[in-house]
């Protein structure tokens, strides 16, 4: 009699690094269990196989106590038997930039390698929900098959758990969803009843979604030791169930079967983050926005400005620190994990996962002064002081440059290399005690002061590379009057602002005629939710800053001009206070508005003062048109999404384990259009959005949100159960100062044209100035390498396709440039000119390794699909 189906037995374990738990006591039980499988493994034979959670921070985490196993752990994974990759943490798959997703592939499959080969499935059974980019990802990496748990319902295309999953551009993996998640053969009972009681209703489900009657029973779970009487509960399972075969499996062959069938398969297309029969928990991306801000800040300096520098250096003869470099991807890599990243965990867990990020942004900053000192000290010896600017942008840029300057001088002159003046304003300036600049000065008893000028200006600079200026101290320069405007609050070329009374701002963008009215409302509401998900209370009372009173001061420079405007609300302490409608809570908000000289940008910077609890606060931006959908970025593309999800309608009554609220994700932009009007909100860390508004729309930007429960029951818009455990997290209310940045950019015509990806990377990647004088408190010694005043590696159009990175390779000296296409729909066209010779050009895969018949990209135009991404290495003459 053929089986009605063949059920997969597959011993694993899902290990959270940290969670409600430390790593530190994550740790000792890995210590525990890992030895009991190992043992297991090498002495029994018929125990076939392990899974190790498809992450190699494991056995990092291990090793680090346990550097005497690492021959036991290689024999196993060599014979097959313990199975361990491809990621180096479990990574979420929203929140996270496309670098970071790619490097903890990266990462993960190279630390696979010293011990054998790594499983080849893009294994994520717990993150929240996926990306539509993952396929193109996977295939980047050679990765064929991806399984998952969470995020899928038959509203996708099938309402089978096997199917193809399609990117935009055409990338696909063969894919296995765990429709009862990943710990249903947990702690299996080897009783019959109590198999019975356990398995009866999960069989039905699980053949009912599948197609190849291929029946996944993974055994494990959370910090599961194995289970050592698997194979007495195996043979009572094919007693009570003989017209089932149980068999203990690999992953890999419950896809070989599927492959089999692959005509069969229906081909889906997109991401995966509908919550109808798992939670997938859209409104994580603001939960500890501290921790989410401070992870995008590092995210973008070490892909945005740190490679690119580093890469400069290195093509003018400086190492490149891959050593460093992989220990500070490491270690916000170890952040990225999805409870870690989503912020789901204990306040001692936060408090680890921000200690992480310190010491990697400590980390970057510093190699950022090195390299940049490195080139700088090698430059041709002059007497004067140097000023460099490094723009890590592949294209010119004439920036408004904010940078400081020490001097033993009461006048200066600033120069380019052609000796030319170049006329700045000074913004501010303070006494400096000669210790803080280099102790040594004052140990020879040299106590005459500093003095540090905050200095403004405006420079032209050549394209990914460099360009030195000289400082002459003691000479008079030109004095520079501060910008002046009519009536407006603010004012230039593009933009006229003026101010509400309610402190709101009218902006008329001088070039379209578009007014935005009443820009900068503050929105408080309730949360009665957790760290997984925003909720309201059911009875709802909503305050805006309309009420609340404004100072305003306006501070004119010479190419900027910046409107301070102090807010105070009133707001309730707690949810009792606001269902009793009480205000004993405050909210102060601080928003610098600031508004350069020939600019179509406009930046906002807030600075937060919560002292109230169980609240979320939103920042609107309206726009004077009603929008269908909202464009948001994502890894290597972009997607756009309805403003209103249809089966909101009737969410309850279908049975969806929590609300599809259209509350969406993005990287660092959103954009609103009509007519060929549009307006890109740019954004740091800032990462959840929703589009409101009956007649007009308007962005609704999450501030801040503040709770108190890592987990919480019978929630609005997630009934049932708490997530995760209920727990006291006093820390997640974000009492006390919160800084948050975003920015506003007017555009016509399509957004890759107008070349919206690349003006938000521009406005994250901040010219960056080194001065270099006679005096360092750590010396450093010249190098052979005579570095030129002027450089500039590439260059590349400001629109159409966007850079992704740029890097030195990481097992040769070649360069590694990646670029994608912004475009949801339409293809992008580019060409890189290098000023420098080229000898080859090789495309590769994500992996750095040379496709054979790859395109040159050098001096020749290359066209991306939508949401494509490509990789060059490049040997430089």
């Amino acid at each position: 009699m053929k089986a009605v189906s063949r059920v997969h037995i597959t011993p694993h374990m899902h290990w959270d690094r940290e969670w409600y738990f430390t790593t530190e006591a994550s740790r000792i039980l890995l210590v525990n269990n890992m030895e009991e499988i190992l043992t297991r493994l090498e002495q029994d034979a018929e125990y076939k196989y392990y899974v190790l959670d498809g992450q190699t921070a494991i056995l990092e985490d291990y090793f680090a106590v346990k550097p005497e196993n690492k021959p036991r752990v290689k024999a196993l994974v060599q014979a097959g038997k313990l199975i361990i990759g491809p990621w180096y943490t479990q990574t979420d798959t929203s929140i996270v930039a496309g670098e970071s997703v790619l490097r903890n592939l990266l990462y993960g499959m190279r630390d696979c390698l010293a011990f054998g080969e790594p499983m080849k499935i893009g294994y994520l059974p717990d993150s929240f929900g996926m990306s539509g980019q993952l396929p193109h990802i996977y295939n980047g990496f050679g990765i064929r098959r991806a399984m998952f748990w969470r995020g899928c319902s038959e509203r996708h295309g099938t309402d089978k758990t096997e199917f193809l999953w399609q990117s935009g551009e055409g990338s696909e993996v063969v894919a296995q969803v765990l429709p009862l998640g990943y710990a249903i053969g947990k702690y299996l009972p080897e009783d019959e009843d109590g198999l019975r009681k356990r398995l009866d209703s999960y069989f039905e489900v699980l053949e009912n979604a599948s197609l190849t009657k291929e029946i996944l029973l993974p055994n494990g779970h959370d910090q599961m030791p194995l289970q050592q009487n698997i194979f007495a509960v195996m043979a009572t399972l094919r007693e009570i169930y003989p017209e089932r075969e149980f068999v203990m499996s690999r992953f890999e062959e419950v896809f070989a079967h599927i492959e089999q069938q692959r005509s069969q398969l229906a081909t889906l297309k997109g991401e995966f983050i509908d919550g109808k029969y798992m939670r997938v928990h859209r409104t994580i991306g603001s939960t500890r926005m501290d921790i989410k801000i401070a992870h995008a800040r590092i995210e973008n300096k070490i892909v945005n400005i740190l490679e690119p520098l580093a890469t400069l250096a290195w093509t003018l003869g400086f190492e490149y620190q891959h050593g460093l470099l992989e220990k500070m991807w490491k270690e916000i890599l170890k952040n990225h994990a999805h409870d870690s990243i989503g912020c789901c965990c204990s306040d001692n867990v936060h408090r680890e996962i921000m200690s992480r990020f310190w010491l990697a942004e400590d980390m970057a900053d510093n190699l950022i002064t090195f390299y940049m000192r490195k080139i700088v000290d090698n430059m041709p010896a002059q007497d004067n002081d140097k000023l460099t600017l490094f723009n890590l942008m592949p294209w010119p840029r004439d920036e408004v440059i904010n940078t400081s300057v020490r001097l033993r001088a009461s006048q200066f002159r600033l120069l380019d290399s052609d000796g030319n003046e170049v006329v700045y304003f000074i913004r501010d300036r303070r006494e400096l005690d000669p210790g803080l600049v280099d102790r040594q000065i004052v140990h020879y008893g040299n106590y005459d002061p500093f003095i540090e000028y905050d200095i403004q200006f405006r420079q032209a600079l050549p394209a990914m590379g460099f360009q030195r200026l000289h400082i002459i101290a003691g000479e008079e320069a030109t004095p520079l009057p501060v910008m002046t405007h009519s009536g407006a609050l603010l004012e230039n070329e593009y933009w006229r602002i003026t101010l509400n009374e309610d402190g709101t701002l009218n902006m008329t963008d001088k070039e379209s005629g578009l007014v935005y009215e009443r820009v900068l409302e503050f929105e408080d509401g309730s949360d009665d939710g957790d760290e997984y998900d925003y909720s309201p209370l059911r009875e709802e009372w909503l305050l805006t800053s309309v009420g609340a009173t404004h100072q305003v001061e306006v501070i004119n420079e010479a190419w900027q001009s910046k409107a301070v405007i102090k807010s105070e609300l009133a707001i309730p302490l707690n949810l009792v206070e606001r269902a009793a409608r009480q205000c004993s809570g405050t909210l102060s908000a601080q928003t610098t508005v600031t508004l350069s000289h020939q600019s179509r940008r406009v930046d906002f910077d807030v600075q937060l003062n919560n002292q109230a609890d169980d609240h979320r606060v939103r920042v609107r931006i309206p726009v004077p048109y009603k929008a269908d959908c909202v464009l948001t970025d994502t890894q290597f593309g972009s997607i756009s999404r309805p403003v209103h999800d249809s089966a909101m309608d009737s969410w309850q009554q279908d049975g969806w384990k929590e609300a599809p609220v259209p509350v969406w994700n993005l990287l660092n932009y959103a954009v609103l259009q009509q007519s060929g009007q549009g307006l890109a909100l740019f954004t740091e860390g800032l990462r959840e959005i929703e589009v409101i508004g009956e007649t007009q729309s308007a962005f609704a930007l999450t501030l801040v949100r503040g709770v108190g429960l890592l987990g919480k029951e019978n929630l609005l818009l997630r009934p049932g159960r708490p997530s995760g455990i209920k727990m006291p997290v006093p820390d997640s209310q974000l009492r006390g100062e919160l800084h948050c940045r975003f920015s506003l950019w007017p555009f016509c015509g399509a957004p890759l044209n107008a070349g919206v990806a690349q003006q938000a990377r521009r406005w994250l990647t901040p010219v960056q100035c080194y001065h270099k004088m006679p005096w360092d408190a750590m010396k450093l010694n010249r190098s052979n390498i005579l570095t030129p005043e002027h450089y500039s590696l590439f260059s590349m159009p400001a629109t159409g396709c966007q850079l992704s990175v740029l890097k030195k390779a990481e097992d040769r000296d070649e360069l590694i440039i990646r670029l994608f296409n912004p475009s949801d729909s339409d293809n992008a066209e580019t060409m890189l000119m290098f000023n420098r010779q080229t000898k080859c050009c090789h495309e590769t895969t994500m992996d750095e390794h040379w496709l054979e018949q790859g395109e040159v990209v050098t001096d020749t135009p290359v066209i991306l699909k939508p949401g494509q991404s490509r990789t060059w290495s490049i040997a430089l003459g």
